[in-house]
């Protein structure tokens, strides 16, 4: 299963193995991508992974995670992450893209973080600026505008960010949302904000482009998320267009996760059973008969991390491991 082609709307993937987004910080204050990051996505799209996901790019500036985090709240950056999908395109890869805002855990010194309560993430962050409902308008249509960025950009594919504690998943978490507006309290409001944001997106974006989440389905406190609550949510807000869901866990507060290879699989599954829609899954990651296992176990496609920081060219030494007959880049056809 692992090399078989998969299809979502006009997202055609020549296998299931997906590099998920990963932070590079390489950046400048700028947001411009340079040549590190074109060496880095080129370089997994000639070792054949499907499907990449650009890192988490902010919607705007105070939406980094860190002033050396790609954006895209203006042209200039469109234009340099449009370089990016066409070298990847060029290897027949397909690429998108992770937009995100970082909400409290935003480290940009120069701005104020914002949340949806004023609840700092820990003691070594500062205590953000509560949203207002204007507010959170304004970053609705940040999205947007970097929705439609991508678009220009040629990405086959959008993912909106709502894991690792991020904005949207700060305002879906009880953890971490205290409001008593239409925005918290329930699971509903909790989710208010993802389906705008995805609402949002889908009005600027293709019909037969793919819009997807990221969450985090399982915040590992007892008060917190876990994977019915989260599914509840994505029931919720799904009509609105979300396609599919990329599963991962933690991040909405700084408990450390006891992580094992596969650790997020059952979530994945789990969200794909009470909300019928595909799922990307994995955690940790590294074998080419465990990536397989994950598909078999009814995730659509799979994500590895790690191991394709390590190994940009896993995918071809994994059809090897498999038997399976892949096609490989001809300058390297002697290594085979």
């Amino acid at each position: 299963m692992l090399f078989s082609p998969f299809s979502l709307k006009k997202l055609s993937l020549r296998n299931r193995i997906v590099m998920p987004p990963m932070c590079m910080y390489m950046a400048g204050r700028d947001g411009l991508p340079n040549d590190w990051h074109a060496t880095h996505y080129a370089s997994r799209a000639v070792g054949q992974v499907g499907l990449i996901i650009v890192e988490a790019t902010g919607v705007e500036d105070r939406g980094r995670i860190s002033a050396r985090d790609l954006g895209l709240w203006n042209d200039a950056q469109r234009d340099g992450l449009k370089k990016i999908v066409e070298l990847v395109h060029a290897q027949g890869a397909s690429i998108a893209i992770q937009l995100n805002h970082a909400g409290r855990k935003s480290e940009v010194e120069y701005l104020e973080p914002v949340a949806p309560s004023a609840l700092p993430f820990s003691e070594e962050y500062r205590v953000p600026k509560s949203l207002s409902v204007s507010e959170i308008r304004e970053i609705v249509a940040h999205f947007a505008a970097a929705a439609r960025r991508a678009v220009e950009a040629g990405f086959d594919a959008i993912e909106i960010h709502g894991a690792h504690g991020y904005l949207i998943n700060q305002f879906m978490s009880p953890l971490v949302n205290q409001r008593t507006d239409e925005y918290g309290g329930s699971s509903a409001n909790r989710g208010r904000l993802l389906g705008e944001v995805l609402e949002a997106v889908k009005a600027v974006t293709p019909t037969d482009m793919p819009v997807w989440v990221r969450v985090s389905a399982e915040e590992y406190e007892p008060q917190g998320n876990g994977p019915e609550t989260v599914a509840e949510i994505i029931n919720q807000v799904k009509a609105k267009g979300l396609d599919a869901v990329h599963v991962s866990s933690g991040g909405v507060t700084s408990f450390r996760v006891k992580a094992y290879p596969g650790y997020q699989v059952d979530m994945a599954w789990r969200i794909k059973a009470q909300t019928g829609l595909p799922v990307i899954g994995g955690g940790l990651v590294t074998g080419a008969r465990e990536a397989e296992h994950i598909l078999k176990a009814d995730v659509d496609l799979v994500f590895l991390g790690r191991e394709l920081l390590r190994n940009p060219y896993w995918p071809l030494q994994a059809a090897g491991a498999l038997g399976e007959e892949i096609a490989w880049p001809e300058p390297y056809l002697r290594g085979k």
